[in-house]
């Protein structure tokens, strides 16, 4: 049998709300995944200043700026071209009078392979995405990187096992999801840790590839239109295998850096012998095409 090994990375900070100090950061996070081996890193979800999601200020939306010279995806590209890794680049775009949260996906030799904007935005306390951002029109993609043929959407995305899917169906071999999520500024009870975890681990697991997700850390207080609005972001971030086991996982608390190879040809080859594609029965799943999960003739 063939080998084709790859290795990926997630990386895990605190964001300050300075664009300076957190590309300095990310960029001394990816030069240490290098070190480590890595060939494809992945970096948290807007990391380039607070989540400021919590509140609905149209000062906020002067932060988005067009993916055409980005500032932020050039330094990545370079630094991308520099160490020969994949980085996908997560940022606010403006689009003339539409607005996205989308990632852009620079490849090892610091070519830009394409945008992928967000599809599901959500709307709840602290999580006010749909005052900042369009859904998504670019529909689930993958990109055929240096190393591997990769699929990336973007944190609430993470939940909706289609997206995933889909992915996997167009041929990606990994999954990636940059993620900002913790506390829910209504509920001190809640806890999403565990669940958020295990959501993906399914994805990993009924579509047999590995999944990298990456979260932010870090309390970050942003004033609303109410007030003092806070969440406590709780990292975990972690790379899962092609069963959904976690293989490397990061805590709540501290900057991290993970790594983990995984052989992808060995992977296709269990994936094709399981069955789960050559078993699927799309003629019977048009009730995923409804509003109401009601079947129709």
């Amino acid at each position: 049998m063939t080998t084709r090994k790859v290795v990926v990375s997630a990386l895990q900070f605190a964001c300050s709300d300075d664009i300076s100090t957190n590309l300095t950061t990310a960029e001394r996070l990816v030069r240490s995944a290098h070190e480590k081996g890595a060939n494809i890193i992945l970096i948290q979800e807007l990391f380039e200043g607070y989540y400021f999601c919590q509140a609905q200020r149209e000062d906020f939306i002067q932060r988005a700026k067009p993916y055409k010279d980005h500032p932020t995806i050039l330094r990545m590209q370079e630094l991308a071209k520099e160490l020969g890794v994949v980085i996908p680049v997560s940022f606010f775009e403006e689009a003339n009078n539409a607005h996205y949260n989308s990632i852009a996906i620079i490849d090892a030799d610091g070519t830009d392979l394409g945008l992928y904007r967000k599809s599901h935005i959500p709307d709840g306390p602290g999580y006010e995405e749909k005052f900042y951002f369009n859904p998504g029109d670019t529909g689930f993609k993958v990109f055929q990187t240096k190393f591997a043929k990769i699929g990336v959407a973007i944190c609430w995305d993470q939940w909706f096992p289609e997206a995933a899917r889909a992915m996997v169906l167009q041929g990606a071999e990994i999954l990636f999801y940059p993620t900002a999520i913790g506390s829910e500024p209504q509920d001190d009870g809640l806890d999403s840790r565990d669940h958020w975890k295990r959501v993906m681990q399914g994805h990993a697991g009924a579509n047999l590839v590995p999944l990298v997700a990456s979260n932010r850390i870090g309390k970050e207080v942003i004033e609303t239109e109410h007030g003092k609005s806070a969440i406590t972001f709780y990292g975990n971030s972690f790379i899962a295998g092609p069963t959904g086991e976690i293989v490397e996982v990061a805590n709540d608390k501290d900057e991290a850096v993970l790594v983990a190879e995984f052989d992808l040809d060995q992977i296709k080859s269990k994936r094709h012998s399981w069955g789960i594609f050559r078993d699927r029965r799309p003629d019977l799943y048009k009730v995923l095409l409804t509003l109401d999960g009601s079947i129709r003739s």
